[in-house]
């Protein structure tokens, strides 16, 4: 018999990307099974989603977690839509994949099935008016959970896509340990809002109201509960938190980062094409690179960009600055170490 020949090398690091899948499936598995043994219950965490009038993009995942009692605090939580499993927890809670789970919204009713990491990210076709509106989600053996939802109107021109680490919050660790750091140690009192971008935002939505504010960000669905009680405890806008999951997927080893940050703001620019966005980021990570891309492929969806210059401190704990200094995009740009300078540039721009 003739010898097989070889997979090319790109079949050959699908094969093996797609075994560490099914090895990740394998464990989830088994973890779900123990823990169901133990007495543990699917618990829905609902994350805030948005929309225009025609339609709305759901976010939740479905974990099992021990149940909670039923005493006045969780009925509180339920009722503004918390999630419960906080820090280190929210990670060692075990996703369950391919449940159905039920999403009522405007009058409509569907049911969707969460992915093989426990996540729901949908779109619902549902008529709203702007503003913020309630999602119930619900599936079986959970308590029926809310989640907001932010309605962008037909007439809204401006939106604002942010940064998290480094811009809104300061890191100030190598990058190595910076997911370590904030979900296993720190919780939201501890986390250090960076000087003056909160303000940054209050003028900003301030002097375009009803605009929607996006938080993109490289981080795993887990810590989403902490940065969203983080934000609001530092008078940051509520706005959806656009994270990813961690671990294999079906045809790669880790999730890409870049590739996270790159199809969502293609997503955004073509689910409101009338919207001109302000790209807020940092020059520790690949913001830059990330939205000159972006600006180079849809000028006319920029608005502006702002980076927010890291200390010599900060930077070296991030691994360097990027080394982007020419824009060919032709958009503005701004940069400034703090919040309040960059408010000032962006509003001899007209940005403000």
């Amino acid at each position: 018999m003739p010898a097989s020949s070889p997979l090319p090398a790109g079949q050959r690091e699908r094969q093996v990307r797609h075994r560490a899948a099914r090895l990740e499936d394998w464990v989830h598995d088994i973890r779900e099974r123990w823990a169901r043994r133990r007495g543990h219950r699917p618990t829905i965490v609902p994350y805030t989603g948005y929309g225009s009038t025609e339609w709305v993009r759901v976010l939740c995942r479905v974990l099992l977690a021990k149940p909670v009692a039923p005493d006045e605090t969780s009925k509180r939580r339920r009722r503004r839509g918390e999630q419960g499993i906080r820090g280190w927890r929210s990670f060692t809670s075990v996703p369950v994949g391919g449940v159905p789970v039920v999403i009522e919204v405007g009058g409509t009713r569907i049911e969707v099935l969460a992915d093989r990491g426990g996540v729901v990210d949908t779109k619902v076709p549902v008529s709203l008016e702007p503003g913020w509106h309630r999602v119930t989600l619900h599936t079986e053996g959970a308590e029926p959970v809310e989640a907001p939802i932010w309605i962008v109107g037909p007439e809204v021109r401006f939106g604002i896509i942010s940064d998290v680490d480094d811009t809104v919050m300061v890191t100030a660790l190598p990058r190595p340990f910076v997911a370590f750091w904030n979900t296993f140690v720190l919780d939201e009192h501890a986390r250090i809002p960076t000087p003056g971008m909160a303000v940054l935002f209050e003028r900003l939505v301030r002097s375009h109201p009803a605009s929607p504010v996006i938080y993109l960000s490289t981080g795993a669905w887990n810590v989403a509960p902490t940065l969203t009680r983080f934000l609001s405890r530092n008078l940051y806008p509520a706005g959806p938190l656009l994270l990813t999951d961690w671990g294999p997927t079906h045809d790669r080893w880790f999730r890409s980062g870049r590739e996270h940050k790159q199809e969502n703001l293609r997503r955004l620019a073509e689910e409101f094409p009338d919207v001109r966005w302000l790209l807020i980021g940092d020059d520790g990570q690949h913001d830059e690179e990330h939205y000159e891309r972006f600006a180079l492929e849809h000028p006319e969806k920029v608005a502006a960009v702002a980076i927010r210059r890291l200390s010599k401190g900060e930077a070296v704990l991030a691994g360097g600055r990027t080394k982007t200094e020419q824009h060919a995009s032709g958009v503005p740009w701004v940069s400034a170490n703090d919040g309040s300078t960059i408010a000032d540039r962006l509003a001899d721009l007209g940005v403000l």
